[in-house]
């Protein structure tokens, strides 16, 4: 899905090399008839929020979560679909509980987290696995509901770095900048069946 903000051709490549034929648009309607949707972007929630409701995609995207049809978030994908963000304050979908707020200054660790971490599952899920997968954020979910966390990462403390509810699934890293973990992720979404 097209909503200029970022990484957009990397994950359409990883995509293509999963084997998927995917289309970038920034219309509902193709939003809404789409057999899986994938929402790339690095951004702040307040631009990427402005962004998805100038375009008519929010109510789109909010429309198949709750269906429960194929979704996967990443990065900024992740963090609309929260309550609210602490920049402003900016009022995210609310398709799950919690918000996105910036890790602490003084935590002694460089933010942005940028680079190789580790994923660490709390529950099995069709489209994830563990492992080490790459990161570049400086904000991240907080105050999830205990359910919609599906994995976990460790930065001066642990954050959900995968949350998710029937057929959604978004992750906090990047898959198109993760090698072959990142490409088995992309694969197994594009087979998943929810």
């Amino acid at each position: 899905m097209r909503h200029g903000m970022g990484n957009l051709r990397s994950v359409l490549r990883g995509l293509e090399h999963a084997g998927a034929s995917p289309r970038a648009s920034a219309e509902p309607e193709e939003v809404l008839r789409a057999d899986r949707v994938v929402l790339p972007g690095v951004a702040h929630l307040a631009d990427a929020m402005r962004a998805l409701n100038e375009r008519g995609l929010s109510e789109a995207i909010r429309e198949r979560v709750r269906a429960g049809r194929p979704y996967l978030g990443i990065c900024i994908g992740l963090q609309v679909l929260l309550e609210e963000g602490d920049e402003g304050p900016t009022p995210g979908m609310g398709l799950l509980k919690g918000r996105v707020g910036r890790f602490p200054d003084g935590m002694g660790l460089p933010v942005p987290h940028m680079g190789w971490n580790r994923v660490h599952l709390r529950r099995p899920h069709p489209v994830l696995r563990e492992g080490y997968f790459y990161f570049v954020h400086g904000y991240r979910a907080e105050g999830v509901s205990e359910e919609s966390v599906l994995a976990t990462t460790d930065y001066g403390e642990g954050f959900p770095s995968a949350v998710g509810s029937e057929g959604c699934v978004a992750v906090q890293f990047h898959p198109e900048k993760s090698q072959r973990a990142g490409l088995a992720l992309l694969e197994r979404f594009c087979r998943w069946s929810p």
